[in-house]
């Protein structure tokens, strides 16, 4: 299960819109791949189809699609928006990483 916060669903929903995505009916595309300075890096568009190698995920009004092998990874993963003076964007909270690069974008099991 990956969960997403209020204020990650508003920015979400507005870029999708600015993009010619429709947020009821398209997704967002959470995934991870090899590399980074920790070893993995996370991965977020957007899309308008799924596969069978998906599993679509809806929390908070937003549909998620993450492949399965990803998903492994991502369990109990919740996607945030912080716009504070540290920096803007989105900001991925996951349990099962055991380190993070500085910058959040990378980690490690």
């Amino acid at each position: 299960m990956i969960t997403v916060t209020e204020k990650a669903k508003k920015r979400l929903s507005e870029l999708m819109l600015a993009d010619s995505f429709d947020p009821a009916s398209h997704f967002v595309r959470v995934g991870v791949k090899g590399g980074g300075c920790s070893g993995l890096s996370y991965q977020l568009a957007f899309d308008k189809e799924s596969s069978d190698q998906d599993q679509v995920i809806e929390d908070n009004g937003m549909r998620i699609v993450v492949d399965k092998k990803s998903l492994l990874y991502l369990a109990g993963t919740s996607l945030e928006f912080s716009d504070g003076l540290n920096g803007k964007g989105f900001v991925f909270h996951n349990p099962n990483a055991s380190r993070t690069c500085g910058c959040g974008e990378s980690f490690s099991l």
